[in-house]
C-alpha cells in the first residue's frame, strides 16, 4: 500500500522504514503537517499516515476523500486531531495506537514533577549566563505531600506507583475508578475536593465528549 507519511521527523522515517521491511509497503515521507492546504500532497494515496500536529477537519477530510484516500492511521493514542464522525460518513476509516510505553510518558510526568519542584530548569538557565544565586530557588520534599491524579488509566497508575516510592499521599479522580489505583493506596474524591487538597495535580485523561470542561 502507498502510504503519505506527514509531520516526518528523521526518526520517524527510521523506524517507520525499519518496522516496514517485512510488509513492503511504498512509504513516503512528507515534513509538513497534513492540514486542508496540504492534502493535496496525499494525492492518489490510499492511506495517510499523521500525528498529534496534524489537523483533520471536515474541509482537509474530504480532500482527502476526493483524492482517494480511504485509510487515516494516526502514530498516537490521541484522535482529537480528527473529525471522527465526518471521517465515517465519508467512508474514511482511523486506526490509532491503542498504547505505547505508558511507562515512558509515566516517568515523563515525574521528571516534569521534580524539575517544578526543585526549580530545576531556572537554576540551569541561570548557570548557563553564569549566574549561581539560589534566591528563588527553594523547593520542597515531595514525601508527605498529596498528589492528585486526574485520570488513573494506564499511565496515571504508574505514575501514582512512582509517587507512592516518593512516600506521597494519592488522590484520585476519573469517571471509571481503576482498582489498580485503590490497591496502591490511592483515595477516590470528587474533583472539587481533589482540587482543594492537591498540592500537586497531574492529568492523564483524553479529550472526549465526557472530559471536555468537565466539572
Amino acid at each position: 500500500m502507498k502510504v503519505a507519511v506527514f509531520s516526518t521527523k528523521s526518526y520517524d522515517r527510521k523506524f517507520l522504514e525499519a518496522a516496514n521491511t517485512d510488509y513492503g509497503h511504498e512509504l513516503v515521507f512528507f515534513e509538513p503537517s497534513l492540514n486542508v492546504d496540504t492534502a493535496v500532497l496525499a494525492s492518489s494515496f490510499p492511506a495517510v499516515c499523521v500525528f498529534v500536529n496534524d489537523q483533520l477537519d471536515e474541509k482537509a477530510l474530504q480532500a482527502l476523500q476526493e483524492q482517494g484516500t480511504r485509510l487515516i492511521a494516526l502514530r498516537c493514542a490521541g484522535y482529537n486531531n480528527v473529525n471522527l464522525k465526518v471521517a465515517a460518513q465519508l467512508g474514511l476509516t482511523a486506526v490509532r495506537v491503542p498504547a505505547y510505553s505508558p511507562y515512558a510518558v509515566a516517568e515523563h510526568t515525574i521528571g516534569l514533577i521534580l524539575t517544578l519542584n526543585r526549580q530545576i530548569h531556572r537554576a540551569y538557565n541561570r548557570v548557563r549566563e553564569g549566574n549561581f544565586a539560589l534566591e528563588g530557588l527553594l523547593g520542597f520534599d515531595l514525601r508527605d505531600r498529596t498528589v492528585g491524579i486526574i485520570g488513573t488509566g494506564k499511565i496515571g497508575m504508574i505514575v501514582m506507583q512512582i509517587l507512592k516510592g516518593f512516600g506521597c499521599h494519592l488522590l484520585a479522580y476519573d469517571l471509571y475508578p481503576n482498582p489498580g489505583c485503590e490497591a496502591l493506596g490511592a483515595k477516590y474524591v470528587e474533583l472539587t475536593e481533589l482540587l482543594g487538597a492537591s498540592d500537586i495535580i497531574s492529568l492523564h485523561c483524553p479529550v472526549t465528549p465526557q472530559t471536555y470542561h468537565h466539572t
